[in-house]
């Protein structure tokens, strides 16, 4: 398999500047740059590698509320059949690994055979492997198609359906929710006791049945005027790990939508680690190969930058027999256990807890990232993307890397201004700032960071003084 290294020191010398206090070097527009490391620390999530992994079981293809569907009856997706395939590929591939169900509501009421036998099915992977079961409000769109106030309900409900199916005492560790307001972040915190959300898909924009872009793309505390905007102090403080749901190749997540066909310029923004838009799109070894690269650039280069790193997917049972190809995802957690011995495979809410420990408060995070494209989809090789993302703001930075052009301001989003989420029953939840990477609005042409305005300028720079030069 092809692997791209960035221009980037190798991990052992890595290692030992970061041991001296130095710093990493990244290729950036015009000649390396100096990325000054944080002292070595004993974090619970310092030097760790982390994958987390997820499958919903639903009766409807969108469950938009208890009673109301936008899709079709998926009983003959949801066979016994597939739910065991399913978990048995992740095993054979790792065996060790933990993983978190989702049920909708449909699916945790239904009576006929296949959801009964899925209802004891997840009590026996609950015994079997220590997964964690949840509920999925709304189907990933609950805040589009119903008020805070009956989401709040649906969570309660939800969560004490799943606690009397699963018995002796059992509360789920997580909810998934796809996308999910603060003010139901806060509910689920404060009135359910659970602080880990899979509450926000990170550059959804222009697909499926919402959008919700202008968030960084690793967990954070979600401030009380907008889930896409990180708590800024302790007035609007939400203690509930924000996280998204499935990691993507950057490249593709600064495109809106997607554009079919087989040519060049064909792109799914979405893609990345998913089973959809990688096996689905491209075929089995094609799929394989994006769904690794994608992985690396955060287990190989995102790891030398953070000290940590994290990659997540969901994968309905739905495609199952949709996409097929279950050996792939054996292939890809064997490609990752054999590449990084080290990593870890926890349920979402063990890893959301892990995360709370090491970050009290949003404070110091400060998350970078670079890729160069895997030249899969719209994945273009010749472009290097930098993000730079942190409490105050997020930044995108592109350059096309093989004809050493200028780096490009494609977003800065400011989350020290006040933000607003929408009214209920609204299809756009996007927090979109100065700048954003879907080039949607006129404002979005990309810029020189020496043309953003003195006062944007100011403050990336007081943060990241390397990028002046």
């Amino acid at each position: 398999m092809r692997h791209v290294e960035p221009e980037t020191i190798q991990r052992r010398d890595f290692l030992k500047l970061a041991a001296a206090g130095t710093g990493a070097l990244i290729a950036g527009s015009g000649g390396c740059l100096k990325y000054p490391m944080r002292p070595a620390s004993r974090g619970p999530l310092d030097g760790k590698r982390i994958l987390t992994f997820s499958s919903v079981i639903r009766v409807n293809q969108i469950e938009v509320t208890r009673t109301r569907n936008a899709g079709f009856d998926e009983y003959d997706r949801h066979t016994p059949e597939n739910i065991k395939a399913l978990r048995q590929a992740l095993a054979d591939g790792w065996p060790d690994a933990r993983m978190t169900w989702a049920m909708s509501w449909q699916a945790l009421h239904d009576q006929r055979d296949h959801y009964r036998e899925a209802r004891r099915l997840v009590r026996q992977f609950h015994d079997q492997y220590s997964d964690d079961v949840t509920f999925i409000p709304g189907a990933y769109f609950s805040n589009m198609y119903n008020t805070r106030e009956q989401v709040n309900r649906d969570i309660h409900e939800g969560l004490e359906r799943v606690g009397q199916i699963m018995g002796g005492g059992f509360r789920s560790k997580s909810l998934i929710a796809g996308f999910l307001s603060s003010a139901n972040q806060q509910y689920l915190a404060e009135q359910e006791d659970i602080h880990v959300c899979q509450g926000n898909i990170w550059s959804q924009f222009a697909i499926d049945n919402g959008d919700g872009d202008g968030s960084i793309c690793y967990p954070y505390y979600p401030s009380r005027e907008h889930f896409c905007k990180p708590a800024q102090n302790r007035t609007d403080f939400v203690d509930c790990v924000n996280l998204d749901g499935w990691t993507i190749d950057f490249l593709c997540g600064m495109r809106e939508g997607l554009k079919g066909g087989n040519g060049k310029d064909a792109y799914n923004s979405r893609m990345g680690v998913g089973p959809i838009e990688t096996i689905g799109w491209h075929g089995p070894e094609k799929g394989l190969e994006q769904m690794t690269e994608c992985t690396a650039m955060h287990f190989d280069r995102g790891f030398d930058l953070n000290r940590w790193a994290w990659v997540t997917n969901i994968w309905e049972i739905s495609l199952v027999p949709q996409v097929g190809h279950l050996d792939v995802l054996t292939r890809w957690v064997e490609n990752i256990r054999t590449r990084w011995p080290e990593a870890e495979c926890p349920v979402l809410g063990d890893f959301g807890t892990m995360w709370r420990r090491h970050y009290r408060n949003n404070d110091n995070l400060n998350y970078r990232f670079v890729e160069r494209g895997t030249g899969i989809g719209g994945s273009h090789a010749n472009l290097e993307i930098r993000w730079f993302m942190n409490k105050q703001f997020r930044l995108a930075l592109l350059r096309d890397w093989q004809r050493n052009t200028q780096e490009k301001v494609i977003d800065f989003t400011r989350y020290d201004i006040a933000a607003e989420e929408p009214q209920d029953l609204n299809r756009n939840w996007s927090l979109l700032g100065q700048i954003n990477q879907k080039q949607t609005r006129a404002q979005d042409t990309p810029v020189l960071l020496s043309e953003l305005p003195a006062e944007d300028q100011r403050i990336i720079y007081t943060r990241y003084k390397e990028l002046r030069t």
